[in-house]
């Protein structure tokens, strides 16, 4: 009999015992990482999955298995040997079938099976938007092949983005501007796809006055919203993001309201990264993560309650009272250029050299070429301070080769 979150948990037990609570991660990158750390807080027995040895998660479980999660029946085979009472999926490249078929059983998938198979590919969650909800998009077509995909970029029209059906991290992502450079993105995109086959999505360019990330936490007494988070993106991987994003408040209405529609859509409870784009005062969704989002992480030093820690609250039915700011806070994200199975990092003290400035390296125990490999959070008195300052920190860290 697996725990069931609709009621609330009123009591936990100690990891490793016979009382303990079990949740078991799929995927354990940095946001599966502090992810753990929450879990672990509360003595919950906590679980890391991931394809390579040594991923961030991973190191501060109780326990890990090095596993191909896109493997149907070596996964079934871990969830039913482990028994969690709660499995929570932190990437796209999962056998889904196995997590529907899993929930049938009994097993409690986050937010549900069905958001998890949705969401995993950009296919289930645009055409769920946009063709089923009605909401506001960009205009898109999508392509099994070289010959579909070269009449969609002819159909929608340059300059357009292309991008895998399945990546994180903005792998494969690009825009296209020129004619000559057709062939390049496919090929780009194909290279940076998670799953199997040359699927991609090619999207109209919105030239958007700004684009946001709000957080948005569905639990069992109701959905909540966190304040609206800013970000700059490049080549599809976000750089810098900062909360709070001034809106207007019908503005703001209206994200909430896409927000809300499409989460309540796909059901369940935990928090859901919503990206969605701005331009003259016209919202359009574009993306959404059934899980906490990298833009996100600003949270940790923005927030009463992280997105993390949210998370974990909503999977588990414990209260959430108000979400309130502390300060105008921003995260840069350390992307780092170098090939070593080594990682050294310099500059640290100059980094913190200012207050309300904090450090989190990820521990990824390789890098080659670029890599997200940590992050710095800083907090001042406005937001253009913060950002100012976080991008200050970052420059500061260098990776020694």
């Amino acid at each position: 009999m697996h725990s069931d979150n609709k009621a609330g948990i009123n009591k936990l037990g100690t990891a490793n015992t016979q009382s303990q609570l079990k949740i078991m991660l799929l995927g354990s990158g940095e946001l599966g990482k502090e992810f753990i750390i929450e879990a672990q807080r509360l003595g919950i027995f906590t679980i890391a999955v991931d394809h390579y040895q040594h991923a961030p998660a991973m190191q501060v479980a109780h326990q890990y298995y090095v596993l191909d999660m896109q493997n149907a029946e070596a996964l079934y085979a871990l969830i039913n040997k482990e028994q969690p009472d709660f499995i929570v999926p932190e990437v796209e490249a999962i056998a889904t079938d196995v997590l529907i078929k899993l929930e049938n059983e009994g097993f409690n998938i986050i937010p549900s099976a069905r958001a998890t198979k949705l969401t995993m590919d950009r296919q289930g969650i645009r055409s769920l938007a946009a063709e089923k909800l009605g909401l506001k998009t960009s205009p898109y077509q999508f392509a099994n092949n070289f010959d579909e995909y070269v009449n969609a970029v002819e159909h929608i029209g340059i300059p357009c983005v292309i991008k895998p059906i399945m990546s994180s991290s903005g792998k494969g992502q690009s825009i296209l501007k020129d004619p000559s450079n057709i062939k390049k993105a496919w090929e780009y995109a194909k290279s940076g796809s998670r799953g199997l086959g040359d699927q991609v999505i090619v999207e109209r360019f919105i030239p958007f006055d700004y684009e946001i990330t709000l957080l948005t936490v569905r639990h069992k007494d109701g959905t909540y919203f966190c304040p609206p988070i800013g970000h700059i993106q490049e080549q599809g991987d976000y750089r810098l993001s900062w909360q709070p994003h001034p809106l207007k408040e019908e503005t703001l209405l209206a994200c909430q309201h896409i927000a809300k529609s499409i989460t309540n859509e796909l059901g369940g409870f935990g928090v859901f990264g919503v990206e969605l784009f701005i331009q003259n005062d016209e919202v359009y969704f574009n993306e959404l993560s059934p899980r906490p989002h990298d833009t996100g992480m600003v949270t940790m030093i923005s927030q009463n309650l992280s997105e993390f820690a949210l998370h974990l609250r909503a999977i588990l039915g414990l209260p959430i009272h108000q979400i309130h700011l502390r300060d105008p806070s921003a995260s840069a994200a350390l992307r780092l250029n170098g090939e070593s199975y080594n990682p050294v990092f310099n500059g640290i003290s100059d980094a913190l050299s200012e207050p309300d400035t904090e450090l989190r390296l990820f521990g990824k125990p390789s890098i080659q070429k670029e890599r997200r490999m940590g992050v710095i959070l800083c907090s001042a008195k406005t937001l253009d301070e913060a950002k100012e300052k976080a991008q200050r920190a970052a420059k500061k860290i260098t990776l020694i080769e």
